[in-house]
C-alpha cells in the first residue's frame, strides 16, 4: 500500500518558540486536515518505514504472546473454521481520502495476521443500526472490530453475542465499558524512549483533567515507577487553571533532570492557547517537552509518538481470534503499543541534545529537513 501520513488534528501556525520548525517530508506536511473531520476518526499515521522497537516493562495486566503462540492460535481447527465462515467483520467510517488509506491500513493489517479477507462494512454518521445487526448476524459474525469513533457508534445496537473490539479511537475511556485499543500512545513506550534520549531525566511533570484522563495517569504512574522516575501530576478543571499551573511549574523545574509530558487532553493541551503558552515558556527554560500528539513535534516539542497502522491492525485480529478461541471476552481498554516516532532536532540541539546520524535515523519522522 502506497505510503500516506495521515494526522487528524487541525494544523495550528507553526510554533517553535525562537524560529520556526519545519517539518520533514512533503507527504506528512501536506496531509494535516480539518479538526472537525478529526474528531470523529481519531489520530492515524500510516508507517512509512520500518517501526523501531523500544523496549519498555509490561504492566501486570498485559499478558506477553510472541509469533509463534499466535500463530499457533491461528492454525487451531475451532478458529479456522470460525474464520472461513466470515466470523470477524470490521466496520469503518466511510470517509474521504486521506482518511480513508489510514483505515485501510488497518484493514490490512487485520487480512495479514488472519490470512484471509474479511468483511468491511463502511459506514455514515446516520447508519441504520438494525440493519447493519441483522447484516452482520446473517454472515455469522462473532466479533467486530470497530474502527474510529463513527465506526464505534454504529456499533452502540449490535446484539450481545457479538463482540466489539475498538480500534482506531482516540481517547476512549474505561467508563465507555469497551474492548479494545486507544490510539492514546502506551505512557511506557513514552517514558522509554524519554529516558533513552535523556539518561538523567528524574522527573516527568504533566497537569491532566482527571474526567477526560484519569485512567491514562494510573497507567503513567505505573510506567514510571517502573523505570525508575516520578511522576509529578497536577490536577486542572479548566484552561485557566492549567495556564496558571504550567507556568509555575516550568518555572521551578529543573530542566537537567525534568521534563514536561502533554497528553491527549482538551482541557490541559488545549491548542490555541494553552499549547503556545507552554511551548514558548518551555523553550525559553531549555525544559525538555514530548508529546503524544504528532503535531506538537512540527509545532515545537521534542518527540512524540504515532499509530502505526497496519500494525495496529494485526493486534486487534490477534485480540479478534483470542475472543473466538474462548479466551477471556472481557479485558480492559489498552492504550497503543504499535507506534511509531517523531524527533525535532532544532528543539533536540536546543536543549544541549546533539544527535548523531545513527540516532536520528531511529526516528520514523524528522522535524525540520536535514
Amino acid at each position: 500500500m502506497k505510503n500516506i501520513t495521515i494526522a487528524l488534528f487541525a494544523a495550528l501556525a507553526l510554533l517553535a518558540p525562537g524560529g520556526a520548525a519545519l517539518a520533514t517530508g512533503s507527504a506528512l506536511q501536506s496531509s494535516v486536515v480539518a479538526a472537525t473531520t478529526a474528531a470523529d476518526s481519531g489520530m492515524l499515521i500510516e508507517p512509512i518505514m520500518d517501526v523501531v522497537t523500544i523496549p519498555a516493562p509490561l504492566r501486570a495486566d498485559v499478558r506477553p504472546v510472541t509469533l509463534a503462540q499466535l500463530e499457533d492460535q491461528l492454525r487451531r481447527p475451532e478458529v479456522q473454521a470460525s474464520l472461513n465462515k466470515g466470523s470477524i467483520a470490521v466496520v469503518y467510517p466511510n470517509v474521504e481520502e486521506p482518511f480513508r488509506s489510514a483505515f485501510l491500513a488497518m484493514i490490512q493489517g487485520i487480512e495479514d495476521r488472519i490470512k484471509l479477507k474479511v468483511r468491511s462494512y463502511p459506514v455514515d454518521p446516520r447508519v441504520d443500526t438494525a440493519e447493519l445487526n441483522n447484516t452482520l448476524k446473517r454472515s455469522g459474525t462473532k466479533v467486530v472490530i470497530a474502527l474510529g469513533r463513527q465506526g464505534l457508534n454504529a456499533t452502540a445496537g449490535l446484539d450481545r453475542e457479538i463482540s466489539v473490539l475498538a480500534g482506531g479511537v482516540l481517547l476512549l475511556s474505561e467508563s465507555e465499558n469497551v474492548m479494545g485499543i486507544s490510539m492514546t500512545p502506551d505512557p511506557a513506550m513514552l517514558f522509554s524512549r524519554l529516558r533513552l534520549l535523556l539518561p538523567e531525566l528524574r522527573r516527568i511533570i504533566v497537569v491532566y483533567n482527571p474526567a477526560k484522563s484519569d485512567w491514562l495517569i494510573k497507567l503513567a504512574r505505573e510506567a514510571a515507577k517502573a523505570q525508575n522516575l516520578e511522576l509529578s501530576a497536577h490536577v486542572a478543571g479548566d484552561l485557566a487553571g492549567a495556564a496558571k499551573l504550567y507556568s509555575q511549574l516550568i518555572a521551578a523545574a529543573d530542566n537537567r533532570h525534568d521534563a514536561v509530558w502533554l497528553p491527549h487532553d482538551s482541557t490541559t493541551v488545549e491548542e490555541s492557547t494553552i499549547l503556545p503558552l507552554v511551548l514558548r515558556e518551555s523553550w525559553n527554560s531549555n525544559l525538555p517537552l514530548f508529546s503524544s500528539n504528532v503535531l506538537h513535534v512540527k509545532k515545537g516539542a521534542l518527540f512524540a509518538m504515532v499509530p502505526d497502522n497496519v500494525e495496529l491492525g494485526r493486534t486487534l485480529a490477534a485480540s479478534a481470534m483470542g475472543v473466538i478461541a474462548g479466551e477471556v471476552r472481557r479485558r480492559p481498554l489498552v492504550p497503543l503499543r504499535e507506534l511509531q516516532t517523531a524527533i525535532n532536532l532544532r528543539t533536540a540541539s536546543h536543549i544541549g541534545l546533539n544527535l548523531g546520524a545513527l540516532q536520528q535515523r531511529s526516528f520514523d519522522f524528522v522535524y525540520p529537513q536535514p
